[in-house]
């Protein structure tokens, strides 16, 4: 077919190309882990915005401990106490102390501080038996952070560490990309609720469920349905889902069967075809496409087939709406457990199977269960055999992606 000479690469670009990150909104710090950022910032404030101690001890000036030895040691007159967060209005004098606790600032005219077990308290005095350096145990003011030092690169995701920065930056909200709400469609007369009595003959919904699990991992919501293969029923179930939400999935009915109605439906929607089928095994049915604007998936029935052509075109392209610019799942380097062999040279085929660690690198498997859905359950890696080779042999090291 005509179509078919799309190959992975060419349509994971056009994919990506077409897809524009939702519009911002601004969210609080703890709602902003896990998404991802729609501008740079910068620190409003130093941190700490004094010096202040890292341990427990006494804030001295440095010059007060020249020639400090055990047989003299230098004596030095407590005036006072500091904890963290206070206020009182102390200066380190010649020849006098301050008590601090960490985090409380260091006196003026204080410039390091003795650690307790460093020295010995005699009634109002401490003695200390070697001299001291400038600078010990004091955190300067904006050590770890400066007023306008860049924080956050839009398009990265908030961690909890980086959310923590942030509030130590100043921070209380942060503008980030607007996860997107997917409907997802399930077609045709054999599919049935989860929960709901299963007739012969029919099946569970269990591919919507799955990629409406991975959305959910990844921050997004989805919204399910599904439809019988009626033309009229699917139409009206895509252009009400379509309408509701942020971008349409739909699953079955992708190949060219006389039930197979997604793409003739769409056309009818209006919706604007990238592609639709293109050189991948599993899942060579996978369509994408726009309607008002919105971007469409087309994803075919067989559960392999199904998460693969997700995985491989979906995905990128949803987490793209997300503000996740060009990614997809991780990748780490395994070695191959046995060969893998193409079934056709100009096909990227890829296969499902687990990593089972080893000295030095891991090693892939790939998992041959004669149960489909089993096989997608279990599977924790992807390895592929690109386009234009005939195969790979054991023990070759390859990049392969991670579904955990």
């Amino acid at each position: 077919m005509k179509d078919l000479s799309l190959g992975l690469k060419e349509a994971l670009k056009l994919t990506l190309a077409t897809i524009k990150p939702l519009p911002s909104e601004e969210v609080s710090l703890i709602e902003s882990v896990g998404r991802v950022a729609a501008s740079d910032l910068s620190s409003l404030v130093d941190s700490p915005s004094l010096n202040t101690s890292l341990k427990d001890g006494y804030a001295v000036a440095s010059s007060d401990t020249a020639g400090a030895r055990p047989a003299r040691p230098a004596r030095l007159r407590l005036i006072g106490s500091m904890a963290a967060g206070g206020d009182k209005d102390i200066r380190v004098e010649r020849g006098t102390a301050v008590k601090v606790l960490t985090g409380a600032a260091i006196p003026p005219g204080a410039d390091t501080v003795l650690a307790a077990e460093r020295v010995r308290q005699e009634g109002e005095y401490v003695l200390l038996e070697s001299p001291a350096k400038a600078g010990i145990d004091v955190l300067p003011r904006g050590r770890d952070v400066e007023v306008h030092m860049p924080i956050l690169e839009k398009g990265s995701e908030i961690s909890p560490g980086l959310a923590g920065l942030l509030a130590a930056s100043g921070h209380a909200t942060v503008p980030v990309f607007r996860s997107p709400v997917v409907a997802i469609v399930g077609t045709g007369d054999e599919i049935v609720e989860p929960g709901k009595p299963l007739a012969k003959g029919k099946l569970y919904a269990r591919n919507i469920m799955t990629v409406a699990g991975w959305c959910a991992k990844y921050g997004m919501k989805a919204r399910m349905a599904l439809a019988r293969d009626d033309r009229d029923v699917i139409f009206r179930t895509l252009r009400s889902m379509a309408d509701e939400t942020d971008a349409l999935m739909t699953s079955g009915g992708a190949w060219t069967g006389d039930r197979d109605m997604t793409a003739h439906v769409l056309e009818g929607l209006g919706w604007k075809q990238v592609f639709h089928r293109i050189r991948i095994g599993p899942g060579k049915a996978v369509g994408f496409g726009t309607l008002n604007d919105k971007p469409v998936f087309i994803l075919p029935g067989s559960p392999p087939s199904n998460l693969m052509g997700f995985l491989q075109i979906a995905l990128p392209g949803l987490l793209t709406l997300c503000g996740r610019m060009g990614t997809g799942l991780a990748r780490t380097n395994a070695r191959l457990g046995s060969e893998l062999k193409a079934r056709e040279i100009d096909w990227t085929h890829f296969f499902f199977g687990t990593l089972e660690q080893a000295e030095g690198l891991p090693i892939f498997r790939p998992l041959e269960h004669k149960s489909r859905l089993i096989e997608v359950a279990q599977a924790t890696a992807v390895a592929e055999v690109p386009e234009g080779c005939e195969g790979l042999p054991e023990g070759a090291v390859i990049s392969v992606q991670l579904l955990v």
